[in-house]
């Protein structure tokens, strides 16, 4: 086996932290149809949102390199520092720009409402609230968690 189908196919820390944001993705293309009643499949992969993919996807590599290499392997110190720096940029930096988005685009609205100015709009959906990071590193706790205690044994 080379080392590309060593990484892909048995790499327990890979498919866990893989599974955590397919997870954490699915749901919030879930929460997102109840939210609206429509479908939206962009907001499978779109940043924003509940829950937030990004914090599932380091908890859980850090949780996984925990069980992995150890809990005070470098591996996992590294892995938190990720996880830290992820999640407080999501509800910090990300967020605020957000709302900079909404502002600016309802400003803009405003002013050219008579539709003599071609612009297009900011994304708004850019960052997380401090529960859709919550929520999303708590789902990266229960993959991980279920991986390293029932699957990969």
């Amino acid at each position: 086996m080379n080392i590309f189908s060593s990484i892909i196919f048995t790499n327990e820390v890979l498919w866990t932290v893989v599974t955590a944001w397919l997870t954490a993705s699915l749901l919030k293309g879930i929460f997102y149809a109840v939210q609206k009643k429509k479908i939206n499949l962009r907001r499978l992969i779109g940043n924003g949102g509940m829950p937030s993919t990004h914090s599932a996807s380091v908890v859980s590599l850090a949780l996984a390199v925990g069980f992995k290499e150890g809990w005070s392997s470098t591996a996992l110190a590294i892995s938190l520092v990720l996880a830290f720096v992820v999640m407080i940029d999501a509800s910090g930096v990300r967020l605020a720009a957000s709302k900079h988005a909404k502002a600016l685009n309802e400003i803009t609205e405003e002013v050219f409402k008579d539709g003599q100015f071609h612009y297009e709009k900011f994304n708004e959906l850019l960052g997380h609230t401090p529960t859709q990071v919550f929520v999303g590193a708590l789902i990266g706790v229960i993959v991980s968690v279920i991986f390293f205690h029932f699957i990969w044994l």
